[in-house]
């Protein structure tokens, strides 16, 4: 048997660096209601108590939504619990079949395949592509997901990293490769902690000239933008432009899973070799029959959509009549800067305690030190009562942090 005191004790010191550079992540105890989101229990040591949520992904609130509950309800009531199995299996059900028809549908693709989670989607792709192309170079941008990241080195190919956003970088690296090389260019539309967007047409005119193909990441789009909710390249009609559009089922659509949309021979070719999908269970049909309720209703209703932008409004403006600083940026995701990861994480846990307010503090390494921050998500389910407590709150923790009042433009 080994010395586990020796490993402890190692393990110990590290946490407890973690703790004392402010950087530890504590989970709250959440118990979300059905019909009534944002509003939620915190069960803690002391008991239980009513908050608000203002950092959830469920951008829109479909997680609670009618029509993806029946759906759900009726898919278990058909089809049972799990899928059986992986999909080369026993786990491709009807509704997986359904599911991917509505995705495609979405992004105007000849095919899409769903996977676990969107974090699983973009390894097993990104990883999959990259590393039987023979010769192949991935060009990714600074600001990308760690699952992209994942994805690209466990490829082994070679990796070319652009600054991000930045065009003139990219046109240099691209022009650096030889021609006949395989290249992908892999970007996001909306970036989860700035909130910045990436200027895709641009991208993608860069990529149709030097050959390479356009690997777009939208989870953080998609329901939210466009006529039907098909992302940022939807709403400035670029999806032709794009080899593979990637997605989440785990943000606007309420619900759990990743998927990818492109052609037949791609996505076939992504299904036959990918190893994150060969040898994954597959998702519950019931997750996936309400994913796609969740993709049909928001492909016809815009309702959502408008509702929640006019949030992002009444709390931006706010916010700025109080002087709070916050990143400016064309998106729903507004991050307020603390600048600190002690004082993020106490005015976080104030929030909790005092306000019955629930905001995740987003610290190193998630970002880089020294723009620790509360990254605020409105939706259209936050009440101008909501809205007013929020900000309310922020105003006295402000002045306790005697943190700079003034804002911040965007980066």
């Amino acid at each position: 048997m080994t010395d586990q005191n020796r490993y402890d004790r190692f393990f110990n010191d590290e946490l407890d660096a973690l703790k004392q550079a402010g950087n530890y992540r504590y989970f709250a105890d959440l118990e979300r209601r059905r019909g009534q989101f944002p509003a939620a229990v915190n069960r803690h040591a002391g008991g239980a108590r009513d908050i608000t949520v203002w950092c959830s992904n469920d951008y829109l609130g479909m997680g609670q939504h009618a029509d993806v509950l029946a759906a759900m309800h009726a898919a278990i009531d058909t089809m049972g619990a799990g899928a059986g199995g992986t999909r080369n299996i026993s786990g491709t059900t009807h509704a997986h079949v359904a599911l991917e028809a509505e995705l495609a549908d979405l992004h105007n693709k000849e095919s899409a395949l769903v996977f676990t989670s969107g974090y699983v989607s973009n390894w097993a792709s990104l990883g999959t592509l990259a590393a039987r192309l023979p010769g192949c170079v991935v060009l990714s941008d600074a600001g990308n997901h760690a699952s992209m990241i994942e994805g690209i080195r466990h490829s082994r190919a070679e990796r070319v990293i652009w600054k991000h956003n930045d065009l003139n970088d990219l046109e240099a690296k691209l022009k650096a490769i030889p021609e006949d090389r395989p290249k992908i260019v892999a970007f996001e539309s909306v970036y989860s902690m700035d909130g910045d967007i990436a200027p895709i047409a641009a991208i993608c005119d860069l990529a149709e000239r030097y050959g390479a193909l356009t690997y777009l990441d939208e989870v953080h789009a998609v329901g939210l933008y466009g006529p039907r909710g098909g992302g940022i390249a939807e709403r400035e009609g670029l999806m032709d432009r794009l080899d593979v559009i990637q997605g989440t089922l785990g943000k606007a659509y309420g619900v759990v899973g990743g998927y990818i949309a492109g052609s037949t021979v791609l996505i076939d070719f992504v299904r036959s070799f990918a190893s994150g999908f060969i040898f994954t269970t597959a998702l519950p049909p019931a997750v996936a029959a309400g994913a796609a309720a969740a993709v049909r209703h928001l492909k016809t209703s815009s309702a959502e959509r408008a509702a929640h932008q006019a949030r992002v409004a009444e709390v931006r403006a706010e916010l700025d009549a109080r002087a709070i600083p916050h990143l400016a940026n064309d998106s729903h995701i507004i991050p307020v800067m603390v600048g600190d990861p002690v004082k993020c994480r106490w005015i976080s846990d104030q929030l909790m305690e005092r306000h019955g307010i629930y905001i995740q503090p987003i610290n190193y390494p998630t970002v880089p030190k020294g723009t620790e921050r509360l990254r605020i998500t409105p939706s259209p389910v936050h009440s101008a009562a909501d809205i007013a407590r929020l900000v309310g709150a922020l105003g006295e923790l402000w002045s306790q942090c005697q943190l700079a009042r003034q804002p911040i433009a965007a980066q």
